[in-house]
């Protein structure tokens, strides 16, 4: 059976060492602050806000939560973030997705300074992660990368097939692994013959936002599995995009769903927004 890789306890020991590091800068007259945009009522949204408020209270980050109403007008959301963008108290802005149709995301997210894009998601953030030389990364990859460091899988010469071309998570851990010497295949919709594929690799990182639709048995012996995804199935149960009892089976080591990739999204968060903050502090 494989090992599980505990992401609660993996950002909780991270959590840990972000609250020392915020109290050292705090005591040095710089406390980290991060700025949540919401706009509209989305209930999941309102959910991950919170849970986000309440992680920043709990490692000293200072937190304002900017609730708009969903007929929020796109100036005005533009407008808002002109002010977050030189406000000094704020080294992170948050602008939770997703935003109403009514709005450009694209140019709402265009509009938040790189400087304090602790999400990663800015064009010139993501330039320069493809070029290896990233200020912030993308939350959910970043915390793929360190589940996989803190559980001591190196990366270099390994086969990783990544299941998923998003902008979010499919395509900023393909580069991520890249950089860590993989040899990485990307995989999408039109890609043929998905189990073979699948079975090639020594690290799978599954992002495609579909239950269970990776089979346990497509699985290499020995793989390591990393699950991105989180789908409801009926009313409360929560699976991954991996069939994860048929998987585990197989595999070295696997992450469960929930408490694996989850409780890092937040976790890189606090750590970008505790970097943006030393980076503020030492460009003044």
């Amino acid at each position: 059976m494989a090992k599980i890789i505990d992401g609660k306890a993996i950002a909780a020991k991270i959590r840990g060492e972000l609250a020392e590091e915020v109290k050292k800068l705090t005591s040095a007259g710089i406390q980290p602050g991060l700025a949540v945009v919401l706009v509209g009522e989305d209930p999941a949204s309102r959910v991950y806000v919170t849970m986000k408020e309440k992680a920043c209270r709990d490692v000293g980050i200072f937190s304002d939560e900017y609730k708009l109403h969903a007929e929020t007008s796109e100036a005005d959301l533009l407008d808002l973030i002109k002010r977050l963008n030189i406000d000094p108290r704020i080294h992170g802005i948050l602008v939770q997705l997703p935003l109403p149709g009514s709005i450009n995301t694209e140019r709402v997210l265009e509009a938040v300074s790189p400087a304090k894009d602790v999400d990663g998601f800015h064009p010139y953030n993501v330039g320069l992660l493809v070029i290896g030389k990233p200020i912030f990364r993308p939350c959910t990859p970043y915390g793929v990368m360190v589940l996989l460091k803190e559980s001591g899988i190196d990366l270099t010469g390994k086969e990783v097939v990544v299941v998923g071309r998003s902008n979010i998570v499919g395509k900023p851990v393909a580069f991520m692994c890249l950089q860590q010497n993989a040899t990485v295949t990307l995989c999408h919709t039109k890609t043929r013959d998905l189990p073979a594929r699948v079975g090639m690799a020594d690290v799978l990182i599954a992002a495609a936002g579909k239950p269970e639709m990776i089979k346990g048995e497509w699985i290499k012996e020995g793989a390591v599995v990393i699950d991105v995804g989180v789908n409801r199935v009926g009313e409360k149960k929560l699976v991954g995009d991996v069939e994860f009892a048929k998987a585990s089976e197989r595999a070295s080591a696997i992450t469960p769903v929930p408490g694996g990739v989850g409780p890092m999204t937040i976790t890189m968060l606090l750590h970008n927004t505790v970097a943006a903050a030393k980076r503020a502090a030492t460009s003044n």
